[in-house]
């Protein structure tokens, strides 16, 4: 019997895990389908196959649950790596960074986590600033010490690495994110992120790139 008590114990960890996971999906997708305000505790418990009471359990509330999405958000994005190795060159690492970048960003499940963000950032800033501070302050931050390192090795000459990479995220976005966010283009094609990476990527090396003298 006390041999089999820590087996119990985990199964009924890993249930409670499956459990939030699975109400996290139901309710993800009633957040997309109808809104923040558009949703109810009610439907998301039936999207998500269990009682409200069980809903309950595991959230107090609507904006306790929201928050809870925002957070596995933040997390999924920040699994996605970016090869910041300083040994790498200047032009294939920015290529590179701007079309995975530009490819995530795009994306529609990603696109609908955004836009929700973004419709509810006003009336609960704290869960605007925590995805914004985990997610693209953290992919800036990454993106400006590599900058940085080629600043050291006289390959780049840059003022203010944190605004470059900014600036570098924004340009890659030109004429595809805004369009895709407000759904008024599907999401861009391969090639056309490309070439939209490549300007800004000639842009950026035309503005940074040290001078031969």
């Amino acid at each position: 019997m006390v041999a089999a008590i820590p087996h119990t114990l985990h199964a009924t960890g890993e249930d409670d895990r499956a459990k939030r996971r699975q109400i996290l999906a139901g309710a993800s997708k009633v957040f997309m389908d109808l809104g923040f305000d558009g949703a109810s505790m009610g439907e998301i418990a039936r999207a998500a196959g269990v009682s409200k009471g069980t809903l309950y359990v595991y959230f107090a509330d609507k904006n306790r649950l929201f928050e809870a999405i925002v957070e596995q958000a933040a997390l999924e994005q920040g699994k996605v790596s970016f090869n910041f190795d300083p040994e790498r060159d200047v032009p294939t690492t920015l290529r590179d960074f701007g079309q995975t970048y530009i490819q995530l960003i795009c994306r529609p499940t990603e696109g609908s986590a955004i836009r929700t963000v973004m419709a509810i950032a006003e009336r609960m800033p704290d869960v605007g600033r925590r995805f914004y501070e985990r997610v693209i302050e953290n992919r800036i931050n990454a993106f400006a010490a590599y900058l940085d390192a080629h600043v050291k090795t006289g390959d780049l000459v840059i003022e203010d690495c944190q605004l470059a990479a900014a600036q570098f995220m924004q340009v890659c976005q030109a004429s595809l994110f805004l369009p895709f966010i407000l759904q008024a283009a599907p999401p861009p094609s391969p090639e056309r992120i490309a070439q939209v990476v490549e300007s800004a990527t000639q842009m950026f090396l035309a503005a940074y790139r040290a001078k031969l003298v």
